[in-house]
């Protein structure tokens, strides 16, 4: 195996494109462990952390440029109000030495199903910044899960940074596991409201080849929350509708049986969840909008 150690970004592009199968090394949290276990042997490992910029975010007015190193734990402490389905997601990872390590540019390049930051990056309608010497293109969320450990990234490209809208709305993230710490996820749901465009958007990990949005439980909840006036009322959701929602959720999971837990298992965790994480986040909306009124 050899060993590559670019200097800049410019000669990490330079590398790449020379040597495709190159596999990029930044936080080594997933990397490393295949490598252990023997389970990848890599003709090249590109350590990518001498390259600054992959460590810095940049908040915008929408948005928040968040370099493919940056650490969960820098998610956790600096990002809580801009992105805050992610942060609840960086809480959930590993243990503090792998959130002082890992990142969500490794958890999009591993692209595996169980990946913690996934639902939330779905949820929020994330864009991947991928780069290669030909030129910068953005990836939609949605684009980039191609299979199972699969994206959407050519030979000779790397995530630089990935773009996620600001929350304009409450944003809650839920996971399962076989404990409380150190645990790769049974399964996951990320759901997030968006008050500006009235729309609701879900992740779920762990439950399919690939992370998947529940896209038939949004729609129905879209609709219901418009038809029923929930929007501008600031009502409870009737039970019946959020009955529905967990169930159409539970639909959007394809799993499967293995050492964590049953396909069924995961279906019937996916739909409480659900119902679980719209009524956190719907009565967070409730409250802002009581809080709201009662500052007129």
């Amino acid at each position: 195996m050899d060993f590559l150690r670019p200097a800049s970004w410019e000669e990490a592009l330079a590398a790449k494109a020379e040597h495709p199968t190159a596999v990029p090394l930044a936080g080594g949290t997933d990397v490393m462990v295949e490598i252990n276990f023997d389970h990848r042997r890599p003709e090249y490992l590109m350590d990518l952390n001498r390259i600054g910029e992959l460590s810095e975010w940049e908040v915008g007015r929408e948005n928040v440029r968040l370099g493919a190193s940056v650490p969960y734990s820098a998610i956790m402490e600096h990002l809580r109000a801009e992105l805050p389905g992610l942060a609840l997601a960086s809480h959930t990872v590993a243990s503090p030495q792998i959130r002082n390590r890992g990142g969500v540019g490794g958890n999009l390049g591993t692209a595996s199903p169980a990946g913690d930051a996934h639902p939330a990056l779905l949820a929020a309608g994330a864009e991947v910044e991928a780069e290669s010497v030909r030129g910068t293109r953005l990836i939609p969320i949605d684009d980039f899960y191609t299979g199972v450990k699969r994206n959407a990234l050519e030979p000779d490209e790397l995530i630089r940074a990935v773009h996620i809208r600001k929350a304009d709305g409450p944003q809650q993230y839920s996971k399962v596991g076989t404990r409380n710490a150190m645990v790769i996820a049974v399964c996951a749901f990320g759901l997030a409201l968006h008050p500006q465009t009235r729309t609701v958007r879900t992740g779920i990990g762990s439950a399919a080849p690939t992370p998947v949005r529940a896209k038939e439980a949004e729609d129905f909840l879209n609709a219901a929350l418009e038809e029923g006036g929930f929007w501008d009322s600031h009502a409870i959701i009737t039970p019946s509708v959020a009955k529905q929602f967990a169930t159409l959720a539970a639909a959007a999971c394809n799993p499967i049986d293995d050492v964590r837990g049953t396909a069924g298992y995961r279906r019937h965790a996916v739909g409480i969840m659900a119902r679980r994480t719209l009524g956190w986040t719907w009565e967070s909306y409730r409250g802002n909008g009581r809080r709201t009124e009662g500052a007129a």
